[in-house]
């Protein structure tokens, strides 16, 4: 008597697990932690003539958290160098066909040999099995 009862009660717990997992309690909606940020503490302002801000408008004093963070990563955009300047300016705008004319067969190109076909035609790979020959 007492086997087929602890055998249903076994068979009811197993499909009782098997049917929360199909109802997508292992896949729920979950926070993303990295999505957090602080928000800036509340401040009187001088004057209060002010407008108050609309419902669900962004803050205009903050970015969001990926703004916030390119900023503290890289700063803000650096000023170009006199030799960037110089050198952007030498190379002027490029044509918008310039890539259907690369491929002409009016485009004067220098051969650089085998050995830089080699290395351009070489598989991909992290380079475990590369080795290295002299040409003899």
């Amino acid at each position: 008597m007492r086997f087929p009862y602890r055998s249903s009660l076994v068979i009811a717990g197993a499909m009782s697990l098997a049917a929360c997992a199909s109802q997508g309690l292992g896949n729920r909606d979950r926070p993303d932690e990295f999505a957090v940020q602080r928000q800036a503490p509340l401040a009187v302002p001088p004057d209060f003539a002010l407008t108050p801000p609309q419902p669900g408008a962004p803050r205009p004093a903050e970015g969001t958290a990926a703004q916030q963070a390119l900023q503290a990563l890289f700063g803000g955009p650096a000023p170009r160098s006199a030799v960037e300047t110089s050198a952007l300016n030498r190379a002027g705008t490029a044509d918008p066909g310039i890539r259907s004319a690369v491929g002409s067969p009016t485009t004067f190109t220098v051969d650089k040999g085998t050995t830089t076909q080699a290395i351009l035609a070489a598989p991909e790979g992290d380079g475990q099995a590369a080795s290295a020959s002299i040409p003899g």
